[in-house]
């Protein structure tokens, strides 16, 4: 079973309102009004599921400080999610700063979301050593919800959205909430690759990475990397679709020099950990 973990869709109604959100909300600004940003419908995503392999996505729709936007969002991922059950995985977003957050993810919880993310702690403004971080994943520990956070490099170029979340501040969230599962987008900024000081490879051991956006960032030869430093386990298929297609991914992954069980394991036997009950989900592939 191929799982892609990262996926964005967007309802066509805020689509085709875009600029009344992007002129409310200065991160979704700088996001989304770029002319050479993508967006996806639910039938768009289905359509490259079915072309790329894909069995089923972590779907979610696009985070920002707008709560109001938030719950539209998930609206639209709940609906499809319930349209089509054996493809998706609902994900819920929320505004960490908003006194609504928790009310959010009851009602979503209650819905059937199975994590919340991709939240954005620099673009939504709620660092990682705060007192609203600390509250989000409390909860998240306590709803037993992954929670997907944007992480990225601090070197390199810049791109619209790239935060300064540095994997000092990702590690120490994750140290100080060790039952909350994680998943830190992007190849965690780098974060991996401290996982070969033995005492963050222990602290760390709730921690997933996803390789979303990696052909922009890293040479293909990173999933090596990861298997030297014995985290392959560790490593999720993310395409951050519509940027990338995850034909892309697949391409790099059979070029990458992985034997084909390491590929099963990137692809989706590592996300089922997750997102499937191993006593209840029997891995037939």
């Amino acid at each position: 079973m191929f799982i892609d973990v990262h996926v964005h869709v967007f309802p066509p109604d805020v689509t085709q309102s875009i600029k009344e959100y992007t002129d409310k909300d200065n991160f979704l600004c700088q996001i989304c009004s770029s002319p050479s940003h993508k967006y996806a419908t639910v039938e768009e995503l289905l359509q490259e599921m079915d072309k790329s392999g894909i069995d089923k996505a972590a779907v979610s729709g696009f985070a920002s400080s707008d709560q109001g936007l938030c719950r539209a969002m998930n609206d639209y991922v709940l609906e499809a999610a319930a349209n089509y059950p054996d493809r998706f995985l609902p994900m819920a977003v929320v505004s960490p700063l908003d006194p609504g957050m928790e009310k959010e993810i009851n009602r979503t919880s209650d819905l059937g979301i199975r994590g919340v993310g991709e939240l954005f702690p620099w673009g939504q403004n709620f660092p990682l050593e705060g007192r609203e971080a600390g509250k989000l994943a409390s909860f998240c520990t306590e709803k037993n919800l992954p929670l997907l956070l944007h992480v990225n490099e601090n070197v390199g170029h810049s791109y619209p959205g790239k935060g300064d979340i540095s994997v000092r501040e990702a590690s120490e969230f994750a140290v100080r909430n060790p039952e909350l599962t994680i998943i830190f987008a992007h190849w965690g900024g780098g974060l991996p690759f401290y996982e070969l000081m033995p005492e963050l490879k222990k602290q760390l051991k709730n921690v997933y990475y996803d390789t979303a956006a990696g052909p922009f960032l890293y040479d293909k030869s990173i999933y090596r990397a990861a298997r030297e430093i014995g985290i392959l386990h560790k490593i999720l298929l993310g395409t951050d679709y519509p940027l990338i297609s995850p034909r892309r991914y697949l391409r790099e992954l059979k070029e990458s020099g992985l034997e084909p069980h390491e590929i099963n394991m990137v692809m989706g036997e590592n996300a089922k950990a997750i997102f499937f009950d191993p006593q209840e989900h029997i891995i037939t592939d």
